[in-house]
């Protein structure tokens, strides 16, 4: 199937409420190309340098998801134009991201990626750490960041069980945070292999990769 059939056959059995992020990491511009065609609009890409390029490149109605490890020294690369950072996974990142919003007289809305897999090499934080953030009176202070929601990775796993019961904790954790800062309405979980099982746990956001581009190439 072609770009455009795999985000037509996506978006077609996605609910309207779930927002598709294209993850495009790796892929040519060519294929995002196609996938714009086809009308998509939201690209994530995991590696700040390679998101820079593909910005200068592409149309400007695109909105630049960084769904990466976010590197608090590249941060200033992507300020003038990222429209939604997902990994945000402490206070020091929110700082940085709030400076350098600030020098392109932006108000950048972010994520905060709280821990949900088993995994050691996921990054993220307990919701403990999110509401302290988020009670802070330093937090209170930063003006050009807005937190709009959580996002999480699952353990990869083939356990569905296991997926489910991490989800689920993230929804929990969404719904919690709510309460304390009103303004949360993402949660960002699922990729191409168990986005449909993070919907019905609550997700509404979604980022799939290979499942509308094909494997990635990393060589």
């Amino acid at each position: 199937m072609s770009i455009q059939q795999n985000l037509n056959s996506i978006k077609s059995a996605i609910p309207e409420y779930v927002t598709l992020v294209a993850v495009s990491k790796t892929k040519p511009v060519s294929d995002l190309m196609e996938a714009y065609q086809a009308g998509q609009r939201i690209f994530g890409e995991n590696k700040i340098q390679e998101m820079v390029e593909k910005h200068e490149e592409m149309p400007k109605d695109i909105q630049w998801h960084m769904i990466g490890h976010v590197q608090r020294n590249k941060v200033k690369y992507m300020a003038s134009f990222v429209s939604l950072i997902h990994g945000v996974e402490n206070f020091k990142t929110l700082k940085e991201i709030n400076k350098q919003a600030k020098k392109h007289d932006r108000v950048i809305d972010c994520l905060l990626q709280i821990k949900i897999a088993a995994e050691d090499s996921k990054f993220g934080m307990t919701e403990n750490d999110a509401t302290e953030i988020l009670k802070s009176s330093d937090f209170s202070e930063l003006k050009n960041i807005n937190v709009v929601g959580v996002m999480g990775m699952a353990t990869f796993t083939d356990n569905q069980e296991q997926i489910k019961k991490e989800f689920t904790q993230l929804k929990s954790n969404f719904n919690q945070l709510k309460t304390i800062y009103s303004d949360l309405k993402i949660i960002s979980m699922g990729m191409s292999g168990d986005y449909p099982l993070a919907i019905t746990c609550g997700s509404n956001m979604i980022r799939v990769g290979s499942s509308i581009f094909g494997e990635r190439n990393y060589n």
